[in-house]
This record gives structure tokens, C-alpha cells and sequence, in this order.
């Protein structure tokens, strides 16, 4: 079996999409030896990246396929049906929302089975949550794309259920092909380990919260600037908060709100990290907060969770899905209830104690073994549907 798995969603600085697919290529690669990977590239020097990250130098059944497009150029819709043609691909994979459209017909099996992963549809079901984002500005074609995709990709991954409901009811997947809709959760990878152990209850030690994602509206960031001031206010010792994140200036509200209550000095807007520094922060953290209205999945759950950093989250279905009994939960968009929960965790420990034992625990869950696992069976499912 030939399986071209599209890698072009890996960029020079790595995301989440990003880093679910080098993670899966990474695994795949470890538990697969005997059907043929071609990784699709658009930039030569992210293919030898990857290459060393995901350790295939001694992986004969991987090659890479450095195409001149990237993978939202009109050129790659045009002309890589043919050249997966050329190269006998018996699956396709995209481990985000795009693919050639016109590879895989509508209402029937083509030549080349298709699967697809789709994290999200944030921009379909909260577009004021991206404003300024193209997908937003461009709604009407992204959404024709979502329900084209949705009815002729043979097999859509969604990474939890939630997802899961929101693809089956937003792209319209007629009931008898609800099953063609599979969830494979993300892992966490392995490089997210607890540092030595340190409970502290020291009342002048400085705590320190840390917020990992995007500035998006729907990531609701002013809300935790706004319950992070409260919170300071009601604890004796010194909080200051970590942003780590690419800084994006279509949404500097977050920034605003920093400086109307004067937070400049407490707020380190870190930017991006590399992989070994995202650990250190998680580790170094004395809690993760992710407040978000809407998410696919809520990788810096199971992130920290794996560091050992207690996590406080809203409470929308997918991330108490992702974070189980481990996480605290605060209802959403509620500024004084964050805060009365940010100081919970960070005053009482006992309740600490549990919260690092349940999150070592529930992290163990997710496993990008598990995920190369299910993803391959897949392959081998899709390539046995007959034409």
C-alpha cells in the first residue's frame, strides 16, 4: 500500500496543526515498516527538518515529494491529482481541513481513497471568534469548501467527539455516512515530562500562571487578563502571568486590556517557543489556564497535565472530554469565577496534590502510539474499499 501523507501543514515555526503532524509522521514511522509513505513538502528545508525530528533517516519505506506549491495554491489543486497519479498513492492524507477536491469525486469511490483530519470548524460555527481572519473574511468560499470536502473525503478524522458531532451536523454527513467520521484523539508527546517535584506553600513566593495559544477572540484572553488582575488582588503573595504564543497585531485587545489595569510589569508576553522551552514554561508553571469558548481539541491540556501543572479550564464539552476529572473547571466567560478558581488551585494544596496526580493520569490516555495506531488501520480499511 502507498500512502502520501501531506506534510505541507508544517511550518517554520511549529503550531498545533503543525505538531500533530510531525507527531504522527514521527509514530507512524515507528510502527509501520512495511507499506510506503511519500511526504508531501513544499519547502525543502522543512523536509530535512522533519526528517531529523521524526527520525526517518533509517526509515526506508519514507521518501519525500518536494512539490513547487503550497498547499493552498490553486496550482496544487490543478495538478497534484496527477501527480499522485504518477506515483501510485493508493491513500491520501491531509492532516488539515484542504485537499485536491478534484482527485476525489463526489458520490463515489474514486481511484485514490482520501482521508482527512479536521481539528475545528471554529470559523463555520463562531465567525465573530476569528474576525479579521481570511477564513472569516472569506466565509462564504470557506464554507463551500468545508461541505465540498465533507462530501467527498472517504474517511474524516475528527480528534474528539465533539468535534466529531459538530462535522457530522455542520457539513451535513447524511446519516449513513456518519460512520466514515472517526475520532483519533491527539497525543501528548513525550518530551512533556514532570521536572523534580516542588509543592510549595511558601506565602511570598511568586506564582506564576501560563496561557499557551493563539490572541484569537474565541481564545477568550482579555477575560483571563481581567480574572488574573482579580485574582491578585486576592491572594498575599505575587502572581504574574506567561503568554506564550505567536504575537498576532489583528487582535491586540488582549495587549489593551494589559495596560487599562496596568499589568505591564506582572505579564511576559513570551511570543513564540521552541519545543524544549514550551516544556520548560509548563514545568516551571504553577498553573495552565486555557479559557477558550471553542476548541478542537486543547492540546495544552493534556500538555500540562503531562508536566505535572495543575490545568483550569472552561467548561465547554470538548476540554472537559480532553481534561476528565483532572482539570478544574470555571464556567465560561465568567471573569470573577476564573479568578475565585485561579486562587483555589493556587492556595489549596491538597487539592493540588490530586489535581498533578489525576493530570499525570489523565495524559497517559493520549498516546501518539496510539494515534499512529489507529491512523494506519485506517489506511489499510480505505485501501481495501473496493472501486
Amino acid at each position: 500500500m502507498k500512502i502520501a501523507l501531506d506534510a505541507r501543514w508544517i511550518f517554520n515555526e511549529i503550531s498545533g496543526i503543525g505538531a500533530h503532524t510531525r507527531e504522527l509522521i514521527r509514530h507512524i514511522a515507528r510502527e509501520d515498516h512495511t507499506n510506503s509513505y511519500l511526504l508531501i513538502f513544499s519547502d525543502r528545508t522543512l523536509a530535512e527538518r522533519t526528517w531529523a525530528e521524526a527520525e526517518l533517516s533509517d526509515k526506508p519505506n519514507f521518501r519525500p515529494d518536494i512539490v513547487p506549491w503550497s498547499i493552498f495554491s490553486p496550482h496544487s489543486q490543478l495538478l497534484l491529482p496527477s501527480r499522485l497519479a504518477r506515483h501510485g498513492i493508493d491513500v491520501y492524507h491531509s492532516t488539515n481541513y484542504m485537499i485536491p477536491l478534484s482527485c476525489f469525486p463526489r458520490g463515489r469511490v474514486g481511484k485514490i481513497r482520501c482521508a482527512v483530519t479536521i481539528h475545528d470548524l471554529i470559523p463555520m460555527l463562531f465567525p465573530s471568534a476569528t474576525p479579521r481572519a481570511l477564513k472569516s473574511r472569506l466565509f462564504p468560499i470557506y464554507r463551500r469548501l468545508m461541505l465540498e470536502i465533507g462530501a467527498r473525503a472517504d474517511r474524516i478524522i475528527a480528534v474528539s467527539e465533539a468535534s466529531r458531532s459538530d462535522i457530522v451536523k455542520n457539513l451535513h454527513i447524511p446519516a449513513e455516512r456518519h460512520d466514515s467520521v472517526r475520532v483519533i484523539y491527539n497525543g501528548v508527546s513525550s518530551n512533556f515530562t514532570p521536572a523534580a517535584p516542588a509543592l510549595h506553600n511558601d506565602p511570598i513566593r511568586p506564582r506564576m500562571l501560563l496561557y499557551v495559544g493563539r490572541s484569537d477572540p474565541y481564545k477568550n484572553l482579555p477575560l483571563l487578563i481581567e480574572a488574573f488582575a482579580h485574582a491578585r488582588q486576592k491572594v498575599s503573595f505575587p502572581i504574574q502571568l506567561k503568554i506564550l504564543g505567536p504575537p498576532d497585531p489583528r487582535y491586540p485587545e488582549a495587549g489593551q486590556r494589559v495596560k487599562e489595569l496596568g499589568l505591564e510589569t506582572v505579564v511576559n508576553w513570551a511570543g513564540y517557543q521552541s519545543s524544549a522551552a514550551l516544556v520548560k514554561a509548563y514545568q516551571d508553571a504553577d498553573l495552565v489556564v486555557l479559557p477558550s469558548r471553542y476548541e478542537g481539541f486543547g492540546l495544552p491540556v493534556v500538555e500540562a497535565m503531562a508536566c505535572g501543572t495543575p490545568m483550569l479550564c472552561s467548561d465547554i464539552p470538548v476540554l472537559k472530554e480532553i481534561g476528565g476529572p483532572a482539570a478544574f473547571y470555571s464556567p465560561l466567560d465568567h471573569s470573577p469565577e476564573l479568578a475565585n478558581g485561579i486562587v483555589r488551585v493556587l492556595t489549596d494544596l491538597e487539592l493540588r496534590r490530586n489535581m498533578i496526580q489525576r493530570g499525570l493520569e489523565q495524559a497517559r490516555q493520549f498516546t501518539w502510539a496510539a494515534a499512529a495506531k489507529q491512523t494506519i488501520a485506517l489506511y489499510k480499511e480505505l485501501a481495501a474499499v473496493p472501486s
